[in-house]
């Protein structure tokens, strides 16, 4: 009868802390399913105005639009090829979105006020996330994560 493997026996040469830790490193690395949500975060960005029930305001319109295509564009080009700036890029128009209420003048007017805060947060964390995922990779690294 063959002896059961304890844990002590695999984690033997790991720091007791390390080990513990090792299960529970989902946010450690970065992972293709914060791509698939950056991209979600895209197209809801762009369908917000709808969920809104405020598409009245063409500038609005074009501004949603434009935000949403290039958080969705950023995050899918994340999937083939990761570079630090794709994050930086999310990053800056999540920031754009949670200013465009005050800038264009609809920070009163309803609930897209509140869509745009809060989908726009919700991109900066994910990409500040990333960007911290991906702070200590080389270059080969980052290349390996798209295969």
């Amino acid at each position: 009868m063959r002896e059961p493997i304890l844990a002590a026996d695999v984690c033997q040469g790991i720091p007791p802390m390390e080990a513990a830790m090792a299960g529970i490193r989902i946010f450690g690395v970065h992972h293709t399913w914060e791509d698939w949500v950056g991209i979600l975060l895209g197209v809801s960005i762009v369908l917000s105005p709808l969920f809104a029930g405020q598409e009245d305001n063409q500038l609005v319109m074009w501004n949603t639009m434009t935000i949403g295509v290039l958080v969705l564009s950023l995050a899918a080009v994340e999937l083939v090829d990761l570079h630090r700036w794709e994050e930086t890029g999310e990053i800056a128009c999540g920031l754009w979105l949670i200013v465009s209420p005050y800038i264009f003048g609809y920070a009163g007017a309803g609930v897209l006020q509140f869509w745009h805060f809060s989908l726009g947060a919700i991109v900066v964390l994910l990409a500040a996330m990333e960007l911290w995922q991906d702070w200590k990779l080389s270059d080969k690294e980052l290349a390996r994560h798209g295969m």
